[in-house]
């Protein structure tokens, strides 16, 4: 164990000495700093941001906007109140491709001037401002392109209405600068107030606090007390209802998705007080969800006040539930407590899923949360097999510089962030890792963090120089090291045992029919599934289609599983039904995988170019990222 990890883990140097400080301090330190060392300290080294908050950091925003359906721009105000900590003559902001018209200082819009640094492909370009030493107000004019990366414009078809155009957001990681100039660093957090002009028709909503009706000017303003980062400003335009679920709940959705969605989502408050139940206060009053078109590229996007949501959890069975868990759970871990830097993905992620599950177990007990861990177990030793398990990518503390952000939103993050915390649970007891847990999401609330302090606080209110107990939690092996470590303990489901069972009786002859398969949730079709042979005769799936309609099944998972043995077998009669799920959903977790196993063959590269070709226009940019490189 070498120096530094010792003193994070609080052992001393060669089991003696005791370090007093190894990297950054927890928020609840007692040491004395100069403001230069707080500012460091509350805003680490962003590679993925332009701004310098240690010199010159935005605390509020005023946002002015136009949303214009017929240009696809947004157009504006960003008027920031500042704190300029050094006495620097410049600011700086991030863009992409935003135009900037003029910049103004102070209550009295004195004009200044302003430049913009080099374009990168990734970062965009410094909005670089000269400023005073006491200015403390910088309002920037500027409008968007049309083809924001953050920006989704549909045309009616597109909607579930079929009337109305609509507009969403999407702003993680590092998108907010496509359509706000900002200083775009999960290590910033700012408060916000807005005022958004929209079509009469439309009803405007952000991450914030929100109207449930529409009104007769089309403008609408807007209120977030508590500071955020960049990554959850949020915004979405379109025909919307509201439907009350419980008194700090509801559901946004079109008009011709409301009563499905409120179906689906009645389980809401539950969740919320088995939330509360954990992991203490639920901080930002009230937690609302809106239910996107099927090209919002990701399941949901934890926007304060306002998640975003795939309908591709529509089940109609409340069977994918679970991911409102997740978006829920962020509200503590991501929202409440920030990763500070994309490096440190995974104290968003991770903690996030381990959460969730917790959630899930509280609800509807310990045998369902084992279904999802063994399904996440499967997902990240999919996701290390093929990037490799010796790869750095493959640890949790990552190194992402020179690189976008989006590379480390891997199942790594997610799942093994989720198993590190599950060790650690199984090394110190669950009631003491509660305890723990509500320590940590208190004494960080409202601020970011990175590695560095979760483990210094790890080794100040956990291990406390128990040096067994550090061996058994395993920091090495589990946040600087790639792949799987030894102490590895594989998640098991006995309600997955009962599914191994009948896919054991189906190799062994019995009809799929006949299979005992009533009472299976979606996880445990999922697994079945997941286990049927990579090669399989045109009549065994036949057979299978007879007996469950996967072909025709309303589950997105369902589905998108698969499809991928439709693929790969050559089984024509789910081409169709592959086309309209490609062509309609676009969603990155199910479009991906898809589109992979296409190409794998010079017919289904040609299959999936003709399909791309006509689905490309209904993706979100963050999925067409992807895949435009997937398919060259």
């Amino acid at each position: 164990m070498n120096v530094y990890l010792r003193c994070l883990l609080g052992l001393g140097v060669a089991g003696s000495l005791q370090l007093a400080s190894c990297s950054t301090q927890p928020a609840n330190n007692n040491q004395t700093m100069t403001e230069e060392q707080s500012a460091v300290e509350a805003a680490p080294v962003d590679v993925h941001s332009y701004a310098r908050p240690a010199e010159a950091v935005a605390q509020h925003l005023d946002l002015n906007i136009a949303v214009n359906f017929d240009q696809k721009v947004l157009s504006g105000r960003a008027a920031y109140q500042i704190e300029n900590k050094t006495g620097t003559d410049q600011i700086i902001f991030d863009t992409r491709n935003l135009q900037i018209e003029k910049v103004y200082l102070g209550d009295a819009l004195e004009e200044t001037t302003f430049r913009l640094g080099d374009s990168d492909p990734t970062l965009g370009q410094p909005l670089i401002v000269q400023i005073k030493p006491d200015t403390r107000k910088v309002t920037i004019q500027y409008s968007t392109s049309p083809d924001a990366a953050a920006l989704q414009w549909l045309n009616p078809q597109q909607t579930a209405g079929k009337q109305h155009p609509f507009l969403f957001t999407q702003s993680q990681a590092i998108l907010a600068r496509t359509w706000i100039p900002i200083q775009d660093s999960p290590g910033i957090r700012i408060t916000y107030n807005a005022n958004v002009k929209v079509p009469k028709e439309l009803l405007a909503l952000m991450s914030a606090e929100n109207p449930t009706t529409k009104n007769d000017t089309g403008v609408y303003s807007f209120e977030m007390k508590q500071p955020i980062p960049s990554y959850l400003m949020a915004l979405s335009v379109g025909d919307l209802t509201f439907r009350e679920i419980g008194p700090q709940t509801g559901i946004y959705a079109e008009p011709a998705t409301i009563d499905a969605a409120a179906y689906e989502f009645a389980e809401m408050d539950k969740m919320l007080v088995a939330a509360e139940k954990l992991y203490g206060k639920y901080r930002w009053d009230q937690y609302d969800l809106l239910v996107l078109p099927p090209s919002f590229p990701f399941g949901g996007m934890e926007n304060p006040r306002l998640t975003f949501v795939t309908p591709t959890v529509l089940a109609k069975d409340r069977s994918l539930t679970s991911l409102i868990a997740h978006e829920l759970a962020h509200s503590w871990s991501g929202n409440l407590v920030t990763n500070g830097t994309w490096n440190d993905f995974w104290l968003n992620e991770g903690f996030t899923v381990y959460f969730e599950r917790r959630i899930m177990e509280e609800l509807y007990g310990k045998e369902y949360a084992d279904m999802l861990n063994v399904l996440g177990y499967q997902d990240l030793t999919n996701t290390i097999e093929e990037i490799g398990a010796s790869h750095p990518d493959t640890r949790l503390k990552l190194d992402l510089a020179g690189r976008d952000p989006d590379e480390g939103l891997t199942d790594i993050a997610y799942e093994k962030g989720n198993f590190f915390l599950r060790n650690v649970e199984r090394a110190v007891g669950r009631e003491r890792f509660d305890a723990f847990l509500n320590n940590y999401f208190s004494t960080f609330a409202f601020q970011s963090t990175n590695t560095d302090k979760f483990l210094n606080f790890l080794r100040s209110e956990l291990i406390k120089g128990d040096e067994e107990l550090a061996q058994k939690i395993n920091v090495e092996g589990w946040v600087f090291s790639p792949g799987l470590p030894e102490d590895f303990v594989k998640p098991t489901s006995s309600r997955f045992a009962k599914v191994e069972e009948a896919y054991q009786s189906w190799q062994s002859g019995t009809p799929a029919a006949q299979l005992n398969t009533a009472d299976w949730s979606s996880h445990e079709w999922l697994h079945f599934i997941r286990m049927l042979p990579e090669q399989m005769s045109q009549q065994q799936l036949a057979e299978l289609d007879r007996a469950f309609n996967f072909t025709n099944s309303g589950n997105a998972e369902v589905l998108a599983a698969w499809f991928l043995h439709a693929i790969r077998n050559n089984y024509t009669t789910a081409d169709q039904a592959l086309e309209t799920f490609l062509t309609n959903v676009g969603r990155r977790k199910f479009l991906v995988p898809i589109y992979r196993e296409l190409i794998r063959t010079p017919e289904g590269k040609k299959k999936a170019l003709a399909i791309y070709a006509k689905a490309r226009p209904n993706y979100h940019a963050v999925s067409t990222v992807t895949l435009d490189d997937l398919l060259k």
